[in-house]
């Protein structure tokens, strides 16, 4: 059963967003990587550049597939996760926590408000399983 932490905030394309002072740190889904499998290779929009919502902003390339990550709200990125580029498969065993993809400044701050809630998107992932 996928883990969905309840302090964290989530958009359909299974990204979630944790703010802290202002800045969105942001990944994938616990959901997103169980269904992608082994994680080989990830690919992140540069520091300094403005990605648009629903734009995507790098690429998980995993055993199975590859698959572009889409921003949930306009923003500039500020940090990416460089030790990905040495380790991507942290992002399969610690997603929400060694596994983050990007900090992000969000253009709208409120926009991160509009995303699911961790009961909201469990409910979604359950019925795309059904």
């Amino acid at each position: 059963m996928p883990n969905f932490p309840d302090d964290l905030r989530y958009s359909q394309d299974h990204v979630w967003v944790r703010v802290n002072a202002g800045t969105a740190t942001i990944g994938i889904t616990d959901y997103a990587q169980r269904e992608l499998g082994e994680i080989v290779l990830v690919e992140l929009a540069s520091v300094g550049e403005l990605v648009a919502a629903n734009e995507p902003f790098g690429t998980v390339e995993a055993i199975k597939a590859v698959s572009e990550m889409y921003m949930p709200f306009a923003g500039t990125i500020v940090e990416i996760n460089e030790p990905l580029n040495d380790d991507p498969t942290v992002v399969n065993s610690d997603p929400y926590g060694e596994g983050w993809m990007a900090k992000v400044k969000p253009s709208t701050p409120k926009d991160v408000d509009a995303l699911m809630s961790s009961k909201a998107y469990a409910a979604q992932t359950e019925a795309s399983d059904d």
